[in-house]
């Protein structure tokens, strides 16, 4: 059944959809209906997305639910953390739904009990591994990708496997020594997620990492920077790179190049939950049943941001023959090892030293 459920995933991540019908825009999403008697004529929400990526989404959900004001405030990871263990610590609105990309703290607070239950509506649709205790929803399934410059890396160089990369570094440093980026672990949080997944994967992780260190690898902490880095052309090769804001850059760059790995693809999720502390719970409880609709499901997926519900269509954002090498990161306490700092700070000593084993 789990098989069967990451399969749908894989074919249903789309680049594209073609427009909704004019009746589908209109009205609340069916069998809704006592729940919106039952809310209250406001919704806060508190992301780490950026205002314009989701402004469809949410005028989308205004349309259907006019009597309910919604108020989206951005801030970081760190921030929506310590909002929803105590909300005076923050000048923004109290959250009726949070939504962030910092998967591990979204499961600490999860796990600690700031997170009130609720059996979405869309439960039927969503795999198995993107809910938790009914609390904690995964949203999205993005892809981890690595990101190439079209013009300049020659297409025999580009690298299909991780086997590939290493080798690659090891066989022409005089081209690709200080050309390589990827996030920094010590001060990225996804960053280290990422790299932590691969070395729960496969200990070939730290070969890899030694040929990092060997070509001089730049760290970064933003996705954006490296982009633009990749596309100037100061930098050929982005290793675990976020795969909606690279699909969304190759739209308008042709220089950037992205490629699915065949070994593995790491999937990554946003994480939404509703708090104890919620104000308006009914209103976050219709706001998270349409992020996980397959019409608020269709939006993100117009960002470039794959989406979570399954059967969403048969062309894909990840390539046909790499279907089967997805691997999503489970929602749940496993997500938590790393917040213990004893392991946390072993796993960075141990980054550190391969890079410096050359």
């Amino acid at each position: 059944m789990a098989a069967a459920k990451a399969l749908a995933l894989c074919v249903g991540i789309l680049l594209t959809w073609p427009a909704m019908s004019e009746q589908a825009q209109l009205g609340p999403l069916k069998g809704q209906a006592s729940a919106i008697a039952g809310a209250r004529e406001q919704l806060n929400i508190v992301s780490t997305t950026q205002d314009a990526d989701v402004a469809d989404l949410l005028a989308d959900f205004r349309a259907s639910h006019p009597d309910i004001e919604i108020v989206h405030t951005k801030i970081n990871s760190n921030d929506i953390y310590n909002q929803v263990v105590d909300p005076s610590t923050s000048s923004a609105a109290p959250g009726d739904i949070v939504w962030s990309s910092a998967m591990d703290l979204q499961i600490k607070l999860v796990n600690d009990g700031y997170a009130q239950p609720y059996v979405s509506k869309e439960i039927a649709h969503i795999p198995d591994w993107a809910i938790w205790k009914d609390e904690a929803y995964a949203i999205t399934a993005e892809p981890i990708v690595i990101v190439y410059n079209k013009n300049l890396v020659a297409e025999s160089d580009v690298p299909r496997t991780r086997t590939d990369l290493k080798s690659l570094l090891s066989r022409k440093p005089g081209i690709y020594r200080g050309k390589i980026a990827t996030y920094d672990p010590e001060q990225s949080g996804t960053g280290f997620l990422f790299i932590t997944r691969d070395a729960g994967i496969t200990r070939t992780t730290w070969d890899l990492v030694r040929a990092f260190g060997s070509a001089g690898i730049k760290l970064y902490s933003t996705t954006g920077t490296v982009l633009d880095r990749i596309s100037s052309g100061e930098h050929l090769l982005a290793y675990n790179m976020i795969g909606s804001y690279a699909i969304e850059r190759a739209k308008e760059d042709a220089s950037i190049g992205i490629v699915f790995p065949a070994d593995y693809i790491t999937l990554m999720s946003r994480i939404a939950f509703i708090p104890v502390t919620a104000p308006h719970p009914e209103s976050a409880k219709l706001f998270l049943d349409y992020l996980l609709s397959e019409r608020g499901q269709k939006f993100l997926l117009a960002r470039s941001v794959g989406p979570v519900r399954l059967g969403l269509g048969a062309e894909g954002v990840i390539p046909a023959d790499r279907s089967g090498a997805v691997k999503p990161i489970h929602i749940g306490a496993e997500l938590l090892t790393y917040l213990d700092q004893s392991k946390r700070a072993s796993f960075l000593k141990e980054w550190r030293r391969a890079l410096q084993d050359r």
